[in-house]
């Protein structure tokens, strides 16, 4: 590693060199690492192609789930959220105990490590919504059900500051992780005010193929809102926002 002197400062690769800002300054050093054949073909990095292989699938799971969930991740995820996906969907695979290894995979892993899930670390599902909730699922129906009793929203869920409504939503979705393809069904509350007044009884009720085969999640989450001048506009744009996947059933 060496430090750039000199008024004009360079980033990027030239020749074997790369130039790249860092917090000690401005640095430069020359190119390294193992060569990509060898890699790709060389026995003594037999271990290292399987772990690749296997991250790759880590990474397709994740955005096949991600994909099946688009419509309520749009204002409930961290920037973060797809390396944490990622990381746990290599723990899955990585239970999988029938496969060779560099072939492990989501199927034949424990689905089950993702329940839990939080897709915004900065508003986590148990430390939002205290009211209990239950969850009913018929593979043969396909009905998927979030039922939770009557309760009083400023006692019973953790707003942020600013807060004037808010929702509640489920999705269910079955993927399948072989070709991505996947059905989804998405259930809310519609808006609701944030005050001291309990509300009804609330269900959830989703809806998905019966009898499917796939593996099936389940996931509940809150958005906040501000209401100004009549509108209601997503709060912070929705960095406060939870989305936990709160069950994980596989067929």
């Amino acid at each position: 590693m060496a430090r750039q002197k000199g008024i004009i400062k360079l980033l990027g690769t030239v020749g074997d060199i790369t130039f790249y800002k860092a917090k000690e300054g401005f640095l430069a050093r020359e190119k390294g690492g193992v060569d990509k054949s060898r890699i790709m073909n060389d026995p003594n990095f037999q271990r290292t192609r399987e772990n690749g292989e296997e991250f790759g699938r880590a990474g397709a799971s994740g955005k096949m789930l991600r994909a099946a969930f688009r419509a309520v991740l749009l204002n409930s995820a961290d920037s973060r959220m797809v390396g944490r996906l990622t990381r746990d969907m290599v723990k899955v695979i990585q239970a999988d105990m029938v496969s060779e290894r560099g072939k492990r995979n989501v199927i034949n892993g424990d689905l089950a490590l993702l329940k839990g899930f939080d897709f915004n670390i900065n508003g986590k599902l148990s430390t939002t919504i205290y009211a209990p909730y239950t969850t009913t699922l018929d593979r043969a129906e396909g009905d998927v059900l979030v039922d939770i009793p009557a309760f009083v929203p400023v006692n019973m869920i953790n707003a942020p500051s600013g807060t004037t409504h808010f929702k509640i939503e489920a999705a269910a979705a079955d993927v399948n992780f072989n070709d991505g393809s996947f059905n989804v069904s998405n259930a809310d509350t519609g808006i609701l005010p944030y005050d001291a007044v309990e509300t009804t009884a609330i269900s959830l009720a989703t809806t998905l193929p019966a009898n499917s085969t796939e593996p099936i999640f389940l996931v509940l989450g809150v958005e906040f809102y501000q209401e100004i001048n009549g509108e209601k506009y997503v709060l912070k744009n929705g960095v406060y926002n939870a989305l936990q996947l709160i069950e994980v059933n596989k067929a």
